[in-house]
Parts: C-alpha cells; sequence; structure tokens
C-alpha cells in the first residue's frame, strides 16, 4: 500500500467520528481565529485544502468561488450538506496536496486550516501550493505546529509518535516548511501557548 492510500484510509476511518472529536469544544475555541484568516479570501479563484466533513464553511464568506480538496472520499461526503448549503460557488474533489491536478498559476489564493500537520511530506505538498498559486498570490493557514514555550513543546515532542496514528503530528515546524516550498512569510500569529499558528505567506512576484 503507498503513502498516499494509507492517508486516504486513516481519513476515512477517521471520518466517522471526526466532528464529535472536533466539532465542540475546540472549534468553538477557534472560531475567531479561522474567521479572521477567512475574512481575507477575496473575489477571484480561491483554493482550500483539506475540506474534511466541511466544518470551515460556516465561517467562509458568502460569495466567493472556491475548489475544495481533500484526500478522503468519506470526509467530502460527510461534507456534502454543508457543501450544498454554502452561499457562493464551492466545488469538492477528492485529491492529494502532494499531487495537484491544476495547470500553474490556477488560483489567487489558497488557505489551509489543521491541514499540514497531517500531510506526509509537508513540503511537497506546499511546494505543490506554491505551483499552483499565481505569482504574487497568498497562501493564508491556520495550523497546529511545534510550541517555542516550555514545557508544551517538549510535550508536544514526547506525544507526537502517539498522535501521527490517528491524526496530526503535533510538533511540526509549518513555518520552516512555508519557507523551504519558496514563499514569502509575511506574518505569523501564535495562539494557545504558540501551539496553533495564523500563518500568511504570498509566492513570490
Amino acid at each position: 500500500m503507498n503513502g498516499a492510500e494509507q492517508t486516504r484510509r486513516k481519513w476515512d476511518r477517521a471520518s466517522i467520528s471526526y466532528d464529535l472529536m472536533v466539532g465542540g469544544a475546540q472549534e468553538r475555541r477557534w472560531e475567531a481565529h479561522k474567521r479572521a484568516l477567512y475574512r481575507t479570501m477575496a473575489e477571484g479563484r480561491i483554493l482550500f485544502v483539506a475540506l474534511g466533513t466541511g466544518l470551515d464553511i460556516a465561517h467562509f464568506p458568502p460569495g466567493r468561488d472556491i475548489t475544495a480538496l481533500d484526500i478522503s472520499p468519506a470526509m467530502l461526503k460527510r461534507a456534502a450538506p454543508r457543501i450544498a448549503g454554502y452561499d457562493g460557488r464551492l466545488q469538492a474533489l477528492v485529491m492529494d496536496v502532494r499531487t495537484l491536478d491544476f495547470p500553474d498559476a490556477s488560483f489567487d489564493q489558497a488557505f489551509t486550516a489543521c491541514t499540514f500537520c497531517s500531510v506526509p511530506d509537508p513540503v511537497r505538498g506546499l511546494r505543490e501550493l506554491h505551483r499552483v498559486l499565481r505569482p504574487g498570490g497568498t497562501l493564508g493557514m491556520f495550523e497546529h505546529t511545534g510550541s517555542r514555550c516550555f514545557p508544551f513543546n517538549h510535550l508536544l515532542n514526547a506525544l507526537t509518535p502517539l498522535s501521527r496514528r490517528v491524526g496530526p503530528d503535533l510538533n511540526r515546524d509549518t513555518v520552516g516548511n512555508v519557507l523551504r516550498a519558496g514563499f514569502d512569510v509575511e506574518s505569523v500569529e501564535p495562539h494557545y501557548l504558540d501551539i496553533v499558528k495564523t500563518i500568511r505567506a504570498r509566492k513570490p512576484v
């Protein structure tokens, strides 16, 4: 079984209980930060990576043209009612961010939420986002990352071998990975003892 198939099966299994696990207190805690990020969705072609069961759709501004992806068909099946209820154009596709089936410079903006803590070979996926963004296009991310705060940095390192079996790596250097993929990082806003960050970046012109 290849890596993409393993990842797909992991998230197909997780789809059964995903809303129960993350759709309550965790989503309420993060709602303000996500809304602040998604308010920067502009008119144009928008790519959203890892739609999951569609919990983030409630925070999208209306009237946008969004192409959303997920590696898991089971996740998108559960997202279908939320997709149908979006007040705008929202197309959902089964696709692996590491091998995007779009031409170069297809999108004006890309967004992720709690995504690149779980993507195997995250720099490869970020380079694909870099490729499909137009020059000057922006990347907005709300992501689990490693913390710089003691003792949480050590705790995240200790928990990651267990957490990655069912979901995310908790100690990813996502800001560093964004830079390695060729983006210019414009701002990093830490939340919750630096465990989660809002990252804004741009593809150089």
